[in-house]
């Protein structure tokens, strides 16, 4: 568990903390524009790869048929992590790009 999933643990008295809101920075792909983009904690990785290309992907991005990918801190997030298991804080910076098929 992160701190930051353990800190909300702890706050709650040992029990899981309800959804909180978290707003990221976030960039997708070749975009030339960071976004701000509001996630609830119990997202997961896939659904906040959807929320930020919601505001880009055919766009400002051309839309591609390919899986996304949600990046913290140089490292890919597996997909079924959410928000508070990966450590993802308010106004953290994260990036989503397309995940190439081989």
């Amino acid at each position: 568990m992160t701190d930051t999933a353990t800190d909300l643990v702890a706050e709650t008295g040992g029990t899981a903390a309800e959804p909180q809101l978290v707003p990221v920075n976030a960039i997708f792909a070749d975009d030339f524009t960071e976004i701000l983009v509001p996630v609830m904690s119990n997202c997961t990785m896939t659904e906040v790869a959807g929320l930020v290309a919601h505001h880009v992907e055919g766009r400002r991005v051309r839309a591609r048929d390919l899986p996304k990918a949600v990046f913290h801190h140089g490292r890919e997030v597996p997909a079924d992590v959410t928000v508070a298991q990966a450590g993802i804080g308010p106004m953290d910076h994260i990036r989503v790009d397309y995940q190439e098929q081989d």
